[in-house]
């Protein structure tokens, strides 16, 4: 199933936790916090939004951080996605 976004309407996936600290802790998944990395799987076509212009800067494939409590979890066929507005998107990874 193919997601077609509308509107300025970004859909990520998140970047899955890293299990191990750096010093070799392993981490429980209780204590692990919610990443705010994910890629971004598909983008909505901006345009007219609330009356303004919105051009999207984003693409599909791209890896994002976002703001921690914005956007809808979604679940579609088993996958957990995440629809943001662009303007919760705070920067993209090079």
């Amino acid at each position: 199933m193919k997601l077609r976004p509308l509107n300025d309407q970004v859909v990520l996936k998140q970047v899955e936790a890293e299990e191990k600290t750096k010093s070799g802790i392993i981490l429980s998944g209780g204590s692990q916090e919610k990443p705010q990395m994910a890629v971004v799987i598909a983008v909505g076509p901006g345009g007219m939004v609330d009356g303004k212009e919105v051009a999207m800067h984003v693409k599909e494939g791209d890896k994002v951080i976002y703001k921690k409590y914005s956007g809808d979890e979604i679940k579609l066929d088993g996958e957990d996605y995440i629809f943001v507005k662009q303007s919760s998107i705070l920067a993209v990874i090079d």
